[in-house]
């Protein structure tokens, strides 16, 4: 269930925060069979890593309040979860009930959003400036963008990572999406070279000024 980067122990702490919901390091100790002091070190270690963060404090029984941890957003998704198969399955059964057309609105409506949300950051910037910051907020949804360059000199964006990969199976409505999204960031046209649900390693898009 944890990824096998995470020890044992820390796996522990993180399974009985997700059972029960927050935790103090007494609680944790006590109920795992770990010492205070490794509780402590490890819990350390996941705040560090993003995974673990304080809920405040609370009285358990003599002496100074204790410290509550709970999980993170990010340790939260280290758990199984079946969402990605449930969209693959219900983008799928809009498509046997010939519901293209509302895939494509609400992804439409997506990315209308969220040219919104961005507009800010992108407002002033140009060139590589523009193009950093654009692969900056692409990184920050999943997408592990980067800036590249092919031997033509063609200016690159690649994304190396499919956040939406499994519902990309079954609707390609995503994909247009995203390179509407890309485009309007950009304020440049674009060209695909590589796609990754075609066998590609990223999603990548050569980019020419408008025209």
């Amino acid at each position: 269930m944890i990824p096998t980067r995470i020890g044992e122990s820390q796996g522990q702490i993180l399974e009985h925060l997700k059972r029960h919901g927050a935790g103090t390091i007494p609680e944790m100790a006590g109920d795992l069979g770990l010492s205070v002091e490794t509780v402590r070190t490890h819990l350390k270690s996941l705040g560090s890593e993003g995974l673990v963060e304080r809920r405040g404090r609370r009285r358990s029984g003599p002496g100074r309040p204790e410290i509550v941890y709970g999980l993170t957003d990010a340790a939260e998704a280290l758990f199984p979860s079946q969402e990605g198969r449930l969209l693959q399955e219900f983008a799928t059964f809009l498509h046997g009930e010939g519901q293209d057309d509302l895939v494509r609105d609400f992804f439409d409506r997506q990315a209308e959003r969220r040219w919104s949300a961005v507009r800010e950051r992108l407002e002033g910037l140009e060139g590589a400036a523009r193009m950093g910051e654009v692969a900056r907020i692409l990184t920050e949804e999943g997408f592990m963008a980067e800036v590249d360059a092919d031997p033509e000199g063609r200016e690159l964006l690649r994304l190396c990572h499919c956040p939406m990969r499994s519902l990309v199976d079954a609707t390609t409505a995503p994909c247009r999406s995203e390179l509407r999204s890309v485009r309007e960031m950009l304020g440049r046209h674009l060209v695909r070279v590589s796609y990754i649900p075609t066998g590609g390693t990223s999603c990548c898009y050569a980019l020419k000024e408008a025209g």
